[in-house]
């Protein structure tokens, strides 16, 4: 439930040992992922006997525990999501971590109570993001690590809901859910937790054949880790509630290290707030001893982005290890098991049962136990003192808890068995875990609930198979007005009739063009000049919707309004609440970006009002099928170099500064390839893209079979004769069953994308 008035520490955990050194170090709440479903599928995440335990660890320490269901989750996956929940969910679980829109409307549906975390991996960058997944049913988000301070402030201002931000640890050099970069080099993407991280490599920067960068600045895209010791005090009064912290991969003298750190600043700040506030150098340096990648920064906070924040040079091979610092963390967190203080009650009188009654303050709350053992008897030598008796009773080693304070009431010459007073203490141990325990579980959930639901979705989204001889709607993305121009000025555009020139065939019927690439001043006339062609017209919105895009768009609300568009294609969670706050209410086209790889998902979608929806890009053809089949108001991606990172940085500021002009540089990888890089200097933001453009011109027939009739091309970095070529070789294919121009070059290096081989 929204709370405003507390702060939480949180500690990631890749592993048992993690989450242990965690709560001993002070961690209010620590996250970790089970053997499914979680963005770090190469952590030790514990099986589920294992996490079971991990959740009654933590909540017998006070502690809260939070489960990452954090990957996009593909159609043939939805039906075991619920058998693997059920057990936790019923253990006390504390809160679930989502990416996926469809696994956080299932979660909701059939998990009652269970609070539900929006992940960074849903790139929620502002007030309009926030208030959407609040009404999906979100309690807390995680802010996108590229979120200054203010727009956090606005977020906390505006937004009932809680905001948890990271505060240490590694930053991706892309927006969090926005990277296919090591998806589409190696198949290990980041939205199923396999992240190769291809940024930690490096890169040559070349405009033409001149090279930017040195070979000792050659990781262009490799960011230093995050710490924000200073800023603890600025974080807490912008709103943030949560501090997150990252490192599910890291040891777990690392988690212990890091979490007793921030705990020292974050007791600090809440019992002096800024009085006397101050961060001893020396803490800043225990942190790089646990982990250096070439320093650190701030982050995003203060800054938009910097050079300062790139680390440029490798990492070193080899540094100084602090022995004695952790020789010290495995001693005072990693090794030593943490208990939990309790008050006790010892009564012995003769004649009468046993008795040891517990009391324990934890997570806030206090618990209590009783336990009866074997009348004591009367003394026949020498009588059972209180002495004896607590050392007995105080023997917890094994257990969670330990004697904060024990008080023995002797009634007469006692004598009591050491047997009968071990086992009164550990019933009475075991009473009070359960005690404890219960306060979490919760009644099972109904499977059966679940699966009925599932059918009725999936029978509500068939309207029919499509026949193989009807006509395939193509779309087509332009960036520039170059690509715009050369698009109308084909002279064998179907869009022209308005017909296919052969059954089955595909005629041109929509051009959608840029908002970063097209001015406002420019919108109205290219609108026109694409319906005097008897095409529809859309614009696109960019694919990260902060200030700079808000700002961009109210300036120019008018022009959008009157431009005469047909249609709005939407990239982020954010702009189909701003379109409806702004009265605009165009057709919204949801891009690939808005990720469907579930028909519960694409249900979500449409209720947030997309009309039409662009089948994500790392689905193969049979999951495609799977979702996607016979649903009329789907879209297939066909050709276009697809964008591996979207990025807050910007490579061009990075090696040569900002000149305020957009460019396209191109980024030699070690391998030789290419891939060019466009800074879009209208929203302040960096994409990456593919050196091989995806084509689908050779899988015509499965594309067919798919029984989707909306396609899209997406030109972004080819110039204007490029585009026409590429556009008149797909007419000519599907119209005519022409053959593949060789001679052009064109067509000599693509991929497939993930149309064949799709991802883990």
């Amino acid at each position: 439930m929204y709370n405003q008035n507390r702060a939480e520490l949180l500690a990631p955990a890749g592993s048992f040992e993690s989450m242990k050194a965690a709560i001993a170090a002070g961690a209010d709440a620590v996250y970790m992922g089970g053997s499914r479903f979680g963005a770090r599928a190469y952590a030790d995440n514990p099986d589920e006997e294992k996490f079971l335990e991990a959740i009654d660890y933590a909540h017998l320490h006070g502690c809260r525990l939070y489960m990452t269901v954090n990957t996009l989750v593909k159609e043939g996956e939805l039906k075991e999501l619920f058998r693997y929940l059920a057990p936790f969910y019923e253990r006390g679980l504390d809160a679930v971590i989502v990416q996926d829109l469809g696994v956080l409307s299932f979660i909701k549906n059939h998990f009652p109570g269970l609070p539900i975390h929006a992940s960074t991996q849903m790139t929620i960058t502002g007030v309009y993001g926030a208030k959407a997944l609040v009404q999906m049913g979100a309690e807390r988000i995680v802010t996108a690590r590229e979120l200054s301070l203010e727009e956090i402030r606005k977020i906390h201002q505006e937004v009932p809901v809680e905001i948890e931000s990271f505060v240490h640890g590694a930053l991706c050099y892309c927006y969090s859910g926005q990277c296919l970069m090591s998806s589409l080099i190696g198949g290990r993407s980041g939205n199923r937790g396999r992240c190769a991280q291809p940024c930690r490599l490096p890169y040559e920067v070349k405009r033409g054949s001149r090279t930017l960068n040195s070979k000792k600045e050659s990781y262009v895209l490799n960011l230093k880790d995050l710490c924000t010791l200073d800023l603890i005090p600025d974080m807490l009064e912008a709103g943030v509630y949560s501090m997150k912290i990252e490192g599910r991969m890291k040891s777990p003298r690392y988690t212990a290290g890091v979490v007793s750190v921030y705990r020292k600043y974050l007791d600090r700040y809440l019992k002096n707030g800024r009085k006397g506030w101050k961060v001893d150098p020396e803490d800043k340096r225990l942190l790089l001893d646990l982990f250096d990648r070439g320093g650190f920064s701030e982050g995003y906070y203060r800054q938009h982005n910097g050079r300062n924040m790139v680390a440029l040079g490798e990492k070193p091979a080899f540094r100084q290890v602090n022995q004695r610092l952790f020789e010290e963390l495995d001693r005072n967190y990693v090794q030593k098991e943490k208990q939990e203080p309790v008050s006790g009650v010892l009564t012995l009188r003769e004649g009468e049962p046993a008795s040891l009654a517990l009391t324990c303050t934890t997570g806030g709350r206090t618990v209590s136990a009783r336990a009866e053992g074997t009348a004591a008897e009367k003394a026949q030598n020498q009588p059972l003192t209180a002495e004896k008796a607590e050392k007995q009773i105080k023997k917890t080693g094994g257990t969670p808890f330990s004697f904060e304070k024990l008080q023995t009431e002797l009634g007469g010459n006692v004598f009591v068995p050491v047997q009968a007073l071990n086992e009164l203490r550990r019933n009475a141990l075991d009473g009070l875990e359960r005690e404890i325990l219960n306060l979490y579980a919760r009644q099972p959930a109904s499977e059966k609930a679940a699966l009925i639901e599932k059918k009725r979705e999936i029978v509500k989204r068939e309207p029919g198979e499509q026949k193989a001889d009807e006509t395939f709607r193509l779309a087509v993305s332009a960036e520039t007005p170059e690509q715009l121009q050369a698009v109308l000025s084909q002279g064998k555009l179907a869009g022209d009739t308005g017909e296919p020139q052969t059954t089955g065939g595909m005629v041109l019927s929509e051009i959608a063009i840029d908002s970063g690439g097209f001015p406002g001043d420019m919108w109205r006339e290219a609108a026109a000049a694409i319906h005097e062609k008897g095409l529809a017209c859309c614009l696109i919105l960019p694919h990260i919707f902060r200030e700079e895009a808000i700002g961009y768009f109210e300036r120019n609300l008018d022009r959008l309004k009157a431009a005469g568009f047909d249609g709005i294609i939407v990239r982020s969670l954010e702009e189909p609440v701003w379109l409806r706050e702004k009265g605009i209410s165009l057709p919204q086209f949801f891009d690939d970006t808005m990720y469907s790889w579930n028909h519960l998902a694409l249900t979500e979608m449409r209720r947030m009002g997309a009309e039409r929806i662009t089948v994500p890009l790392e689905l193969n053809s049979r999951e495609i099928e799977a979702v996607y089949q016979g649903d009329l108001n789907a879209e297939l991606v066909i050709y276009g170099h697809l964008p591996m990172m979207v990025s807050a940085q910007c490579v061009k500021k990075t090696v040569s500064g900002c000149d305020g002009r957009p460019e396209i540089l191109k980024m030699k990888d070690r391998t030789g390839k290419f891939l060019p890089v466009k800074n879009q200097c209208v929203f302040c933001c960096n994409t990456i893209y593919n050196p091989s453009p995806l084509s689908l011109l050779q899988e015509e027939k499965a594309v067919r079979s798919l029984g989707i009739r909306n396609l899209r091309m997406k030109f972004t970095v080819e110039n204007g004769e490029q585009a026409g070529t590429i556009l008149t070789a797909f007419l000519d294919r599907w119209n005519e069953g022409g053959e593949l121009r060789g001679d052009s070059g064109i067509f000599r290096d693509f991929t497939r994308g993930h149309f064949r081989r799709g991802v883990e």
